[in-house]
């Protein structure tokens, strides 16, 4: 029986980490053009339609915005120094509660765990972030059991990873998990990334 494929949505803003995105967009695209049928489409989405300036300085163009994106199996939250500010986006912070609640699966990047821990998607469960934000994890809730030590964390429909290059090890433990790991060695090679699976206990 062929496994549907799954839209795996990013989210950016302005002042997006530049591989929180990029990281997890290329081990996803590539698993998307590595198997047959493609198990996965690859879009990003963001507030409004039109180029946002990422951390660096770096020009990115959605594919779509908030209100024309398709709902997403596959959420993937990025951080950056634009997560603060996202944090207090309404638009941003209702579409993203809505998505989350229907998406099969919902992963933060780094600080992009601040916002899902302050919309409480985190209480209760294992979570971690980019090394300098742990006191801002904990801020969002009480109920956040911080794994500081953490390469990324795996909760089942929600999951975290520490900062920024360790988006790309969670992306490829999604692909992992979702579609067997003879996939995630062609994307591996083909990548040249020397990956080693590492979740918290």
């Amino acid at each position: 029986m062929t496994t549907p494929q799954r839209t795996v949505a990013l989210l950016l803003f302005p002042d997006v980490e530049v591989l929180d995105f990029a990281g997890p967009f290329e081990v996803f695209s590539l698993a998307a053009t590595e198997a047959s049928p493609s198990p996965f489409r690859v879009i990003t989405v963001a507030a409004t339609h039109g180029s946002l300036k990422a951390v660096g300085g770096l020009q990115v163009t959605p594919d779509c915005d908030l209100d024309d994106c398709p709902p997403p199996d596959i959420l993937l939250i990025p951080g950056g120094q634009g997560s603060r500010q996202a944090m207090k986006d309404v638009k941003i912070m209702a579409w993203l509660s809505r998505q989350a609640r229907d998406a099969e699966i919902v992963a933060s990047i780094c600080t992009g765990a601040l916002l899902l821990g302050t919309l409480g998607l985190l209480d209760g469960l294992r979570a971690t972030t980019h090394w300098t934000a742990m006191a801002e994890l904990r801020a969002t809730s009480s109920r956040i059991d911080v794994q500081p030590q953490a390469r990324f964390v795996d909760n089942g429909k929600i999951l975290t990873s520490a900062g920024i290059s360790a988006g790309i090890d969670m992306s490829l433990y999604l692909v992992d998990r979702l579609c067997g790991r003879a996939l995630v060695d062609r994307v591996v090679a083909e990548m040249q990334y020397d990956w080693r699976m590492k979740e918290a206990g």
